[in-house]
């Protein structure tokens, strides 16, 4: 099997038992080494058996990509997954969050919660005696930002000083790229609608982890946004729990998609992102997802190596 050298193991070995709740809470090592495993785990060239090791995934959102990447990923581990949700569970009957983390704690080894608000996030992870990981929450999608910038690192060798453009709504997904983007040394620009910009706080924070002199820009044209960009990121205008607010926001989002045109205003070997689903036609076209300039496949490949990486952390498997 592939080397892991010493120091990227000692790395990871500080992620072991812990929880990973936000892009903030890793270090630059930690995510360099996540990468390193990554990839040898995509190339088939390091098996690691976590033991039968149980993680249990307890959504109370709808997930394809999370649900069945972090099913398979520790399936590969060796391990096993509990998939819950509250019509499953008592939690759907009123029973105290911090009673279900603590029964959960007893049965399984670690806890992937995705949830509407950040504060049930941080009560699981409170209460529960296993690690927690961010599964998403309406603030942050920080494993989703883990396999996004794995895969840019996978198309241009290197991370650090390339500059990514996020076109659309300053969400949950746009606040991890911003965080983890700042800490790898990325230069981040937003093109979003007047009132859909990022919150301060993600901004301020993000600025502080910045490194090698990196940017982060917020602008209201998306077409400025872009000019010699090396990656371009969308995502849908509605997130789940906004479907109401769907009429409104096609209005306030006209003219902040991604099509060729903008494409064309990129660096020519720029590629274009999509965390999924994607409402083809609204937020981007169908020719640009099937364009050769289009990795978004591969980036949802990547959330299954990313997340066994971040599962072999977590779980001490290294």
């Amino acid at each position: 099997m592939g080397k892991f050298s010493q120091s990227l193991a000692k790395d990871l070995s500080g992620l072991k038992g812990e929880n990973f709740l936000s892009c903030a809470d890793l270090t630059l090592g930690q995510i360099e080494s996540l990468f390193e495993l990554s990839s040898q785990f995509k190339n088939n060239l390091r098996r690691i058996d976590l033991g039968n090791r149980v993680l249990g995934l307890v959504f109370s959102k709808a997930s394809t990509r999370t649900r069945v990447s972090f099913q398979v990923a520790m399936a590969r581990l060796g391990g096993q997954t509990i998939d819950l949700n509250s019509h499953a569970t008592q939690l759907g009957r009123g029973e105290p969050l911090k009673d279900t983390a603590r029964v959960l704690s007893r049965y399984c080894d670690c806890l992937a919660i995705r949830t509407f608000g950040n504060e049930e996030l941080f009560e699981y992870s409170k209460w529960a005696s296993v690690p927690v990981i961010n599964a998403l929450t309406d603030l942050e999608h920080p494993c989703q930002a883990l396999a996004d910038f794995f895969t840019i690192q996978e198309e241009f060798g290197k991370v650090q000083g390339l500059t990514l453009s996020y076109i659309g709504d300053g969400n949950n997904v746009a606040n991890s790229l911003i965080l983890l983007g700042s800490l790898l040394g990325v230069n981040i620009r937003l093109a979003c609608p007047k009132g859909f910009e990022p919150p301060n706080h993600i901004v301020e924070e993000a600025r502080k982890l910045s490194q090698c002199d990196s940017t982060l820009e917020i602008f209201n044209d998306p077409y400025q946004a872009v000019l010699g960009s090396h990656a371009i990121y969308t995502d849908v205008w509605a997130s789940m729990g906004q479907e109401q607010e769907q009429l409104e926001r096609v209005k306030a989002f006209k003219g902040f998609n991604i099509n060729i045109d903008l494409l064309k205003k990129a660096d020519p070997k720029a590629i274009v992102l999509h965390c999924l689903p994607a409402h083809r036609g609204e937020e981007i076209d169908n020719q640009v997802i099937e364009s050769q300039s289009s990795r978004i496949f591969d980036q949802a490949e990547n959330r299954l190596h990313t997340q066994q990486a971040l599962l072999a952390a977590c779980l001490g498997g290294l």
